[in-house]
């Protein structure tokens, strides 16, 4: 790779990093009590995608380990935004479904997340925004694929 080349791919990574990190601690300024960021991926997954996942199916979505996600669902659980059933067809398995309540929680937290992240539309530009969603989510998924 030649040295300019090099030079943006750290400056890409630089820049993703600094921007996870200021999006994560201002999430969890916002977010309602009690509510990790963990959890509300969880559940705003489960809400756009209906139906049940598995736990080592949530697990590989969001790029985890099956013991931090079993963690993260197990605090979903017994706050009753989730409900967990064995599997029917594999009681050895278990299929995790968002509940009202968690349904609700997820609606509070993108009403307190709202305002911080239309504050960035509406620096950047709606127009902005929408040529680079595309590009982060490619960028999302070449990385995916190099796992």
């Amino acid at each position: 790779m030649s040295d300019s080349k090099n030079a943006l791919a750290i400056l890409l990574l630089s820049e993703m990093l600094a921007a996870d990190q200021i999006v994560r601690n201002r999430l969890g300024k916002v977010l309602p009590k009690g509510m990790e960021i963990s959890h509300f991926s969880v559940l705003n997954h489960l809400s756009w995608h209906e139906g049940e996942r598995t736990p080592a199916q949530l697990a590989e979505i969001f790029n985890v380990t099956r013991g931090a996600m079993t963690n993260t669902l197990n605090k979903l659980e017994w706050a009753g935004h989730i409900h967990v059933r064995p599997d029917w067809e594999d009681a050895r398995r278990k299929m995790v479904a968002i509940s009202p309540a968690g349904n609700k929680a997820r609606e509070q937290a993108i009403s307190a997340i709202a305002p911080m992240i239309g504050q960035i539309v509406d620096s950047l530009g709606e127009e902005r925004v929408r040529e680079v969603v595309p590009l982060l989510r490619e960028m999302r998924h070449y990385l995916v694929q190099k796992d």
